[in-house]
């Protein structure tokens, strides 16, 4: 009796709960679905306020030091660049030799680096990692070094171990007024630190030469900070050439040396600060960017400061990117519409029941959300603070865009003052920390200037959207393995328990095949992703023809992996097992997807919250059209439409040419566009490559095949 009593034991609740949920998959599916999309959509009422979780910053603490004397001084440097007459030999070399000059008289440790551009090729060996190499001279013959100035000043309390960096990017081939204002915005905080006693961190301003790019001319020189390089006699006699020939010219006789480059300590943090034109807001913006590699961001306490002292010391408006498209959206104000009635309704029965917000805050508030997501998600930096954040460094970029003209010298005067105050503050309160950025959030989405939602709160719509996908791998592959044919049941219970366990095998194999497919499609999505790089040895290649060649040869691959190791629509020769094959191919492209898009979300959660957001729907609805044909019914039919369209939206060139003719106009669509977005993700080493190429990719092949499979 005992032994009955516990061969028919009820399975556990977990079991019983799963099997639950398996068997209505459907609905379940659905639910988390609509869940996660409504989630999202809650984000931006579910922000909190930003707030300084270290008290040691203390902004704003103290008064600023910043005289009208460092103001005139940052003026007259100001005045003597745009004087300045950048032709001929001279073209590249006078903004460096003044600001060496002058960073020399204010009794700082002054050099110059130069640098060369690197090579902007496709190389699959250097994806995720940085080439410390230095670049081939032998093709720069032609190309003058861009060379970027460095003061530093040494802490009198300090001990040398931490620093404070402070980067000015600027064309030094070039005269803008915008870019003289920001070396001005700096050389008044450079001129006021070598005077003041209160520093522990050494002080770093580097004027980064950014005539081959903003982020390069930074990670150039980081790189040698962190990496040296060792240069041949060749190259370091060409090196010292240049600089007798051009920088030695001045009368002063401000000498380079082609090996020195000086060094602080570690880097507590680092602020790029630009100065813009156009603003048409009736006070003085500073916009921050943050976005970093990867959607590395830096920690939130920075920014929380740069905020403070931004509004409630130097009055500025401060703003972070938004979708600027999303602002007119009637869907988004419906919603915001919806939330706010529902919030007046449940403070009206309790007043302690307030969370609804106006309408036009929940429009700015998504607006600024989405542009986060997407600036994280897509992996490429913002600015050249990124190059910061690839060495775990807390940095952001500070774009100042004064109300006024920069050519009246009155306000120009009021506005270095009030920049270089900002400035000031923040290196007081860096200045402030005994240890690293630590104490706040690192990963978290910004929903305004003020406020945010940090990673506990965002991942619950990931966590939703990715749910049904292990329930539904289970229950196909449930389906597909205990419903056996009538005839294999009648032969297992017709014969001895030996015949019987030579069917098990058969039918719990089945899954190998399904399994060979889906490893043989993401095979050849590695192929996929390897191809640009013989792409780009084709000379003279256009972005038109890059892009065709890569999609021709995508093709083509295909094909010939077809053909060597078999075509997906093959199966066993019963027919049986045929007709239920499809269930078990899509249960594992299921489960390769959500394996993929949890490894996503480990490198790059907002990549992966758009890809599930993109991506689940279509594989939870994936069937092949012709059951649907057959069946039709209204619900076949609604199917067969979403299949369609999800098929046709998900393909990522044509995803991408709806999305850029929706925010720019079709007009300006070209097929080589896509080429350059692609092209853009990996020089910038971005992980969105990868899980476009290859996860999006195989799966939206595999959901096609499942579409198209002859059951």
């Amino acid at each position: 009796m005992a032994e009955s009593g516990s061969s028919q034991k009820k399975p556990r609740p977990l079991v019983r709960i799963v099997l639950l949920l398996m068997s209505h998959r459907v609905i379940v599916s659905f639910i988390c679905c609509i869940a996660g999309i409504f989630a999202l959509l809650l984000l931006p009422i579910l922000a909190k306020n930003t707030y300084i979780s270290e008290n040691a910053l203390m902004p704003g603490s103290a008064n600023p030091m910043l005289s009208s004397q460092d103001v005139l001084d940052a003026d007259k440097l100001v005045t003597e660049i745009m004087s300045l007459s950048l032709e001929g030999d001279t073209s590249g070399i006078e903004i460096p030799r003044i600001l060496l000059k002058r960073v020399k008289n204010l009794g700082a440790e002054a050099s110059q680096f130069q640098f060369y551009p690197q090579p902007n090729k496709f190389h699959p060996f250097h994806f995720f990692s940085s080439d410390e190499n230095e670049p081939d001279q032998e093709n720069n013959t032609h190309i003058s070094p861009a060379v970027s100035t460095v003061g530093i000043i040494r802490a009198p309390h300090g001990d040398g171990k931490e620093a404070i960096i402070l980067v000015t990017p600027y064309d030094a081939t070039k005269r803008d007024s915008g870019e003289a204002l920001s070396l001005g915005v700096a050389y008044s905080i450079f001129s006021l630190l070598t005077q003041v006693t209160w520093l522990a961190k050494d002080i770093i301003w580097v004027a980064a030469d950014s005539r081959y790019g903003e982020h390069e001319s930074v990670a150039s020189w980081l790189r040698e900070y962190y990496a040296p390089t060792f240069h041949s006699s060749e190259k370091f006699h060409s090196n010292l050439c240049y600089a007798s020939n051009h920088l030695h010219k001045s009368e002063e006789n401000q000498a380079v040396d082609a090996e020195s480059f000086r060094r602080a300590g570690t880097m507590a943090a680092a602020l790029v600060i630009k100065v813009v034109n156009g603003n048409k807001d009736a006070q003085d913006s500073l916009s921050i960017y943050a976005e970093a590699s990867n959607g590395q961001m830096p920690n939130l306490d920075l920014i929380n400061v740069v905020h403070y002292l931004a509004v409630h010391r130097q009055g500025l408006h401060v703003r972070v990117g938004k979708l600027l498209s999303l602002l007119e959206s009637n869907f988004l104000r419906m919603v915001g519409g919806t939330i706010e009635f529902l919030g007046n309704l449940a403070r009206s029965i309790n007043p302690q029941w307030g969370f609804g917000i106006p309408v036009g805050e929940y429009v700015e508030g998504t607006a600024t959300l989405a542009s986060s997501l997407y600036a994280q998600a897509l992996g490429v930096p913002t600015g050249s603070h990124g190059a910061f954040r690839d060495y775990q460094i807390d940095a952001v970029t500070l774009v100042i865009s004064p109300k006024t003209s920069l050519y009246n010298r009155g306000k120009r005067s009021e506005f270095l003052l009030r920049s270089g105050r900002l400035v000031e503050g923040i290196i007081r309160s860096v200045n402030n920390l005994l240890e690293k950025f630590h104490q706040s959030f690192f990963l978290y989405l910004l929903t305004g200037p003020s406020k945010f939602v940090s990673v506990g709160v965002y991942m619950i719509a990931f966590a939703l959207l990715i749910a049904p996908l292990p329930i539904v791998a289970a229950s196909l592959y449930s389906d597909a393995i205990d419903s056996p044919p009538i005839s294999d049941m009648v032969k297992s219970s017709g014969s001895s328990n030996s015949s019987a366990a030579l069917v098990i095998p058969v039918t719990s194999w089945r899954w190998l095949h399904a399994a060979k497919t889906v490893f043989v499609i993401h095979i050849w999505a590695v192929v996929v992703a390897l191809l640009p790089y013989l792409i780009c040895q084709i000379p003279n290649s256009t972005s038109t023809t890059c892009s065709i060649s890569w999609i021709l040869l995508s093709l083509f691959t295909l094909h010939i992996f077809y053909m060597v190791l078999g075509s997906p629509y093959s199966s066993f020769k019963s027919p049986h097992l045929h007709n239920k094959e499809w269930g078990i191919l899509k249960a594992v492209m299921i489960a390769a997807a959500f394996i993929g898009l949890s490894l996503m979300s480990v490198v790059n959660f907002a990549a992966a919250e758009i890809g599930a957001l993109l991506l689940v729907p279509f594989c939870l609805m994936a069937q092949p059209l012709r059951l649907d044909l057959q069946d039709r019914s209204v619900k076949a039919f609604s199917r067969i439409v979403c299949n369609v369209v999800l098929g046709l939206s998900l393909f990522p060139p044509f995803a991408f040419f709806v999305m850029k003719g929706v925010s720019e106009g079709f007009s300006n669509v070209n097929v080589g566009e896509f080429w350059t977005w692609v092209e853009s993700l990996w020089l910038w080493n971005s992980a969105t490559y990868l899980y476009v190429v290859l996860v999006h990719l195989p799966c939206w092949v595999l959901c096609i095949h499942i579409l198209l499979h002859p059951c």
